[in-house]
């Protein structure tokens, strides 16, 4: 369910709030090559099926980085911002790749709206705590800080 704000006001308003979770996503093979072809990462345990097949994973798995990348996606399923002129990400205070997401896994995010804070310029700098689970493990894939900014 998207939570939908007007404004900064809006924004400010959810302090401390859950977001809920977002929707699953498959992890395909496809969506694991097209990242290892953007980012020049071919490393055998994401694109060589075959001998990821006999490694420590027991088949491919999803680059943490490309994990990380899919919570703008999952995120946006989560929060919709009315009312302002632009929004950008900020930065990260703290990342972890708890547990490995293998191809054919689903993920969603879970987020918690931490803090939101006014910046200069007409801003409010707002961070979270974002969950990536994995469907049927207890360990998530990631665990992440985001800081996002926004502007009226």
């Amino acid at each position: 369910m998207t939570t939908t704000v007007n404004g900064l006001d809006g924004l400010r308003s959810l302090a401390g709030q859950d977001l809920g979770h977002s929707e699953w996503l498959e992890i395909t093979q496809e969506r694991v090559d097209t990242f290892a072809d953007a980012t020049d990462d071919h490393q055998w345990i994401h694109v060589d099926v075959e001998r990821a097949k006999q490694g420590p994973f027991g088949g491919p798995i999803a680059h943490g980085y490309l994990t990380l990348s899919l919570v703008i996606p999952l995120f946006v399923e989560l929060l919709t911002v009315e009312g302002i002129t632009m929004g950008l990400n900020y930065g990260l205070e703290k990342v972890r790749f708890p547990s490995p997401v293998k191809v054919g896994a689903k993920i969603r995010l879970a987020a918690k709206v931490v803090s939101v804070e006014d910046v200069p310029g007409n801003g409010v700098q707002s961070t979270f705590d974002f969950v990536v689970e994995i469907d049927g493990q207890d360990k998530p894939a990631c665990t992440a800080r985001p800081v996002y900014r926004h502007y009226a």
